[in-house]
């Protein structure tokens, strides 16, 4: 495994571990400035739009998996298709459980960072 693949690795893990805490600031800090993320039923979204969903959510507690099941590496870009398990409880409410696949574009930035730039989400209800 190269460093590049390496690193690519632990933001998908640093994510997924930052989600579980509700870190919402660290997530921030794994994307780019200019990222879009696309879901079923929805018009493409940034950063901006993404911090505001989450802060909706509140004290909802997320937890899941991430299995990287494709990466490829394109020199300062890379692609990654992930299968994810997610479960989303609110408080006093019932857990939601989505599962599904993402494809993901990574850009490495000037400092020599990999971050999220493009990610089409693919999570159905499980």
């Amino acid at each position: 495994m190269t460093d590049d693949e390496s690193a690519i690795r632990q933001v998908v893990e640093t994510w997924m571990a930052a989600s579980r805490k509700g870190d919402l600031e660290t997530v921030l800090g794994l994307m780019t400035d200019d990222v879009v993320f696309m879901v079923p039923g929805k018009e493409p979204f940034g950063k901006e739009a993404f911090a505001a969903a989450s802060k909706v959510m509140g004290e909802t507690k997320i937890d899941g998996t991430s299995e990287i099941v494709e990466l490829k590496l394109l020199g300062d870009w890379a692609v990654i298709r992930n299968r994810i398990e997610m479960t989303a409880t609110p408080p006093g409410g019932e857990p939601v459980r989505r599962s599904g696949y993402t494809l993901t574009l990574l850009r490495k930035e000037g400092d020599g960072r990999w971050r999220l730039a493009r990610d089409a989400n693919l999570l159905a209800s499980a």
